[in-house]
């Protein structure tokens, strides 16, 4: 496929021990099925075209001869077919028998990668009846009358996509050879399996499986055979599963009694990123190098117009429950702890917060509270102000001061519209106009209360600051953009307001009240309230309709930064991601804005106060992000301007 993914299937079919024949028909079922589906890569279970327990009729001609003439049968199905089959059969090589996984496509065979691993203890006997294939120095074998390479150093490959195959058992050892193959380069690993069900396997299979593929920093196919194996003594359930660097893609269900496939799209392209950004990982070439055959493919490559993938519309916020709460534990843990440290080490007592009544400002508050609270200090040494000024409603004012009241912190209320007036007067400014110098005024009035209270009382002033507005710029230079230490730095917008949530449901003890504040924190809409309230004395400055939505930008960051995605691949995720909720127009109109708005304010980024990582994207200048701070977007904006 474009766009930098391909499309990758594992595919259980039912078979019948030693029925070779019936067994390349349900093959070449899947093989339909596949093609119907435009998938390009095909992965069957070990030894399918036999089954996998056969037994001792592995040492019989009649058995050997029937998989040769299975094979023809399926070589010839895949005539039509824009892809890669990989299917599992016994082939004989000279005077010994090998488990192969053997690769065809439009009706070629194309290479063979025997099992190098051979499992010989409890229930798997394959040393009885197969040669590992390090025990062969032939480099090619014949399948009916075609002289075919063989080997483990075999890569196929098709423009940036390099495919390595292995055998069931070889996953399962200490140092796997797709281990070897995707430091040399192979992206994509597949293994054909007959891995039995037993209690508690199934468990250890997936994280083998996902763990493999973050190791390699590749996609794992795996099929592992099922419906129709013997059950003499051991049972098989039938496993599809795809996993790409770390993250299960999709697995099938199993014990069933149809044939199962499981299809994804892989993404290359943020492989590929990932490795040229993971420096260790190049540094293994060193030591692992090998000398692989590459075999090109031929099979088409198109543009697909809907993802057979999950895209998260908030991919910094995990869907699952159970894990998002226990990430937001980890994240105000992370917060927390570097705050601690930096109280620690400069023995200050005293903490200053501008509190707004706003998601930022009582994220950075809580984390503060709940920092007191482990270091065993009085929470009257965390000094909440309260700024009201020429935009602020009495909604976030009084939020604030319910918050404040609530955790029992030291509290001031200082009104800077005088203060902002007599500004205005000295250096000429309009009151009227409601323009930028209207609005940095008022922050950097804020700033200077904050920075000149922590001097009277020897406090350290917290930042409030999101990484979502870094990213957009959307921060006063010198005014809430500065501080002596940024709690949130790292933490995009979407996953602020998850973190406040939650501790509205299971952080902080409080009063009833003190909940119902921190809920209708999450439900105001977020604005730097700059400029005065409507005539209802609501909100009027909305920073999402200035902006853009978070969701959006958020989205765009986590692409932009996380994997070093353009405009093209981010416009592809984000219409299969938000699809129903905006329109093609509305994701290229905010698209655009983002990458201009984040190369016109590198600047701001390029003096941020101290503040921790948090999770896989941050924009510190001291470590994950460093750039010009006059880089061009020209590249960037042609390409939003050609979608």
């Amino acid at each position: 496929m474009g766009n930098g993914f391909i499309r990758v299937a594992a595919a259980v079919p039912r078979v019948n021990v030693a029925d070779c024949e019936g067994n390349a028909n349900s093959i070449i079922e899947e093989i339909k099925k596949a093609s119907e589906r435009r998938v390009k890569i095909l992965v069957l279970p070990e030894l399918c075209v036999t089954s996998y327990t056969c037994g001792d009729l592995f040492g019989h001609s009649k058995l050997l001869d029937g998989a040769l003439a299975a094979l023809d049968k399926i070589r010839k199905a895949t005539t039509e077919y824009e892809g890669v089959v990989m299917v599992g059969a016994p082939l004989r090589c000279k005077t010994l028998l090998l488990n192969c996984a053997i690769a065809i496509e439009k009706g070629k065979y194309v290479a063979v990668t025997p099992k190098t691993y051979l499992p010989n203890y409890k229930e798997f006997y394959d040393k009885r009846w197969f040669a590992s294939g390090d025990e062969t120095p032939e480099t090619t074998i014949d399948i009916n009358g075609e002289e075919v390479a063989l080997g483990s150093d075999i890569m196929l490959t098709r423009g940036d996509v390099k495919i390595a195959m292995e055998v069931c058992e070889d996953l399962w050892t200490p140092i796997p050879p797709s281990s070897t193959a995707a430091i040399n380069g192979a992206n994509v690993i597949v293994n054909l399996s007959a891995s039995n069900a037993l209690i508690g396997k199934n468990e250890y299979r997936l994280s083998l499986i996902q763990q493999q593929s973050a190791r390699c920093l590749a996609a794992y196919v795996y099929s592992s055979c099922g419906l129709g194996e013997s059950t003499t003594d051991i049972v098989f359930a039938g496993n599809a599963i795809v996993a790409e660097n770390g993250k299960l893609m999709g697995a099938c269900k199993r014990f069933c009694i149809e044939p199962q496939m499981t299809v994804s799209d892989i993404d290359i392209e943020r492989l590929d990123n990932e490795r040229r950004t993971t420096g260790s990982f190049g540094d293994s070439l060193r030591r692992h190098a090998k000398k692989y055959r590459e075999i090109a493919l031929s099979f088409e490559i198109h543009d697909e117009v809907k993802l057979e993938r999950e895209v998260a519309k908030h991919p910094f916020v995990p869907s699952d429950d159970k894990i998002l709460n226990d990430r937001c534990e980890e994240i105000v843990n992370i917060q927390v702890h570097g705050l601690m440290r930096r109280l620690s080490f400069t023995g200050i007592k005293s903490v200053v917060i501008g509190v707004s009544g706003g998601l930022d400002s009582t994220l950075a508050l809580l984390v503060a509270h709940r920092t007191f609270k482990k270091m065993g200090l009085d929470v009257k040494g965390i000094i909440g102000i309260t700024m009201p000024g020429l935009g602020t409603t009495d909604r976030t004012h009084n939020n604030a001061l319910e918050l404040m009241k609530a955790l029992g912190i030291t509290i001031l209320n200082i009104p800077i519209d005088a203060s902002v007036q007599q500004h205005f007067k000295d250096i000429g400014q309009d009151p009227n106009k409601h323009d930028v110098t209207f609005e940095n005024c008022q922050a950097r009035e804020r700033t200077q209360i904050l920075m000149d209270y922590s001097n009277k009382c020897g406090g350290l002033v917290i930042g409030t600051g999101d990484l979502s507005e870094l990213a957009l710029g959307w921060a006063t230079y010198n005014g809430d953009h500065m501080s002596m230490y940024a709690v949130n730095v790292s933490i995009p917008k979407t996953l602020v307001k998850y973190l406040v949530r939650w501790f509205a449901v299971c952080g902080e003890d409080g009063s009833k009240g003190f909940h119902a504040t921190l809920r209708d924190i999450v439900e105001t809409p977020i604005s730097p309230e700059l400029t005065p309230a409507d005539e209802n004395g609501e909100i009027q400055q909305k920073t999402e309709d200035l902006v853009g939505p978070y969701e959006l930008h958020d989205f765009f960051i986590y692409y932009t930064l996380r994997h070093g995605f353009g405009p093209k691949k981010i416009f592809l995720l984000a219409k299969a991601a938000f699809g129903d909720d905006y329109d093609e127009a509305t994701i290229k109109k905010w698209l655009r804005i983002f990458f201009k708005r984040f190369f016109q304010q590198q600047f701001k980024r390029s003096c941020l106060p101290d503040g921790p990582k948090v999770g896989s994207a941050s924009l510190s200048p001291r470590g994950d992000w460093r750039m010009p701070s006059d880089a061009s977007a020209a590249l960037w904006l042609k390409e939003c301007d050609e979608l």
